[in-house]
């Protein structure tokens, strides 16, 4: 098993990127994050720690950005724009493979299928772990399923908590294994530590799998107060982001919203659900004992920044 100390975190201010810091830090790892603003990281938990410059279009910088490293942890932002995807993969590929990481650990940041599907992000991130198993690095591809955490964003808190509505493009029988942010850091830091699972694409779900009803009766629980699910067809999700961000209800397409809305329609469209994973494998591989949804959901502040 490769020797890792040293660990380039991409993304380390984005709410995936904290998680995964803690659990390396926790485990005596050093870390440095790849960033593109030397303040990136000022406003998180972890100010001091170090960082280094990383653009992920340019395979000189990234090179430079690993010199010294022992691995690379990192999701990337979802990009819409295949070919842009792919350049931050061939980016990322070269820069890691000049340095001579020794280990390479992707978080997809969604499930990612064994074949193209015709949605530009999804294959665009087919297209950056293919780059990056090119490499010869060994490589861990850990694919979450749907991130507990997106019940706890803006865009579907409020509604919980005024309304006692949960809100999503889930049809009400589409069952999902439901992953929380601290799992997939965990997973992504037990990957570096152990070569079991080294070469493998490793889907991440939490413990339970869950429809919309048993989502909405959990968080009833946590919460003290009746929640109740409701179904929105993925269209509707993404126009009601759109304005709640951008004040305007009108899609715009390779937008993150148009994309949210095109991944709910393919699972929603599939005979057996294909956000549904084993969550014994991720124990057998990376020895991790997964959160159970009401255990996440008693853990968080559901009224902060709410008034």
């Amino acid at each position: 098993m490769a020797d890792i100390e040293k660990v380039l975190v991409l993304g380390a201010p984005a709410d995936q990127g904290m998680p995964l810091v803690e659990a390396l830090l926790r485990e005596g790892l050093k870390v440095t994050a790849g960033v593109r603003r030397a303040d990136a990281l000022r406003e998180t938990p972890f100010p001091d720690l170090p960082t280094t410059a990383a653009d992920i279009t340019d395979a000189d910088a990234m090179a430079e950005a690993f010199k010294g490293q022992d691995a690379a942890a990192f999701h990337l932002p979802f990009e819409f724009d295949r070919e842009r995807a792919a350049l931050f993969g061939r980016s990322i590929a070269e820069g890691a493979k000049r340095a001579g990481l020794k280990k390479i650990v992707f978080n997809t940041a969604c499930f990612v299928a064994d074949r193209d599907l015709d949605l530009s992000a999804h294959d665009g991130r087919r297209d950056i772990e293919r780059s990056l198993e090119e490499t010869g690095i060994p490589c861990v591809f850990i694919e979450p399923t749907v991130f507990m955490d997106n019940q706890y964003r803006i865009w579907t808190r409020p509604l919980i908590m005024r309304d006692g509505i949960f809100a999503y493009p889930a049809k009400p029988d589409l069952k999902i294994n439901w992953v929380c942010l601290e799992d997939v850091g965990q997973a992504m830091t037990n990957a570096l530590l152990t070569d079991k699972a080294d070469g493998q694409h490793v889907p991440l779900g939490g413990p339970q799998a869950m429809v919309g009803d048993e989502v909405a009766a959990s968080l009833s629980e946590a919460l003290g107060r009746e929640v109740r699910f409701q179904s929105l067809a993925p269209e509707e999700f993404a126009a009601r982001m759109s304005e709640l961000v951008t004040g305007s209800r009108e899609v715009q397409p390779l937008s993150i919203y148009d994309g949210m809305a095109k991944f709910y329609a393919f699972y929603n469209s599939q005979p057996t659900s294909p956000l549904v994973v084993d969550p014994q494998n991720v124990k057998d591989l990376l020895g991790l004992e997964l959160t159970p949804h009401l255990e996440w959901a008693k853990s968080k502040d559901w009224m902060a920044g709410l008034g």
